[in-house]
């Protein structure tokens, strides 16, 4: 029986950017960060709230995952916003949006009122999709 997702993978284009952006600008904590083989870097991340979810920004580079022809395509595919999407919650959106904002990250879409509750929609520095959402209160 599957008990739980441990880890999951958000391609970047640059993995020191990606932390960057990931652990200053979101908060994330860095979980590991070592070196795997030759040219390749392991680095997870979590949000501060959820320690055991592992979060792997997976750089896009012609090696162990990619040859060199699906590497460039999936480099465009993050670059131009059409690969990856999440959703990350929190408890107070007008606060986080405007924390955020002031960090210099991009919001696509200002927090609005959804049938869900309330959404913003922001990028990170490769190109992938986030929504950033407050449940409502059910």
């Amino acid at each position: 029986m599957v008990t739980k997702l441990s880890h999951s993978i958000i391609y970047v284009l640059n993995q020191d950017s990606a932390y960057d952006f990931y652990v200053n600008r979101l908060g994330f904590k860095v979980h590991t960060d070592a070196p795997m083989g030759p040219g390749a870097r392991w680095l997870t991340v979590t949000p501060p709230d959820q320690p055991n979810l592992e979060i792997i920004l997976m750089a896009i580079q012609e090696g162990m995952i990619f040859k060199e022809d699906p590497a460039k395509q999936m480099k465009e595919l993050v670059k131009n916003g059409t690969f990856g999407f999440g959703a990350f919650e929190c408890n107070d959106l007008m606060a986080t949006y405007e924390e955020l904002k002031s960090k210099g990250v991009v919001f696509k879409k200002p927090p609005t009122k959804e049938f869900y509750g309330y959404e913003a929609l922001f990028v990170d520095d490769s190109g992938n999709w986030f929504s950033l959402g407050e449940k409502k209160e059910v």
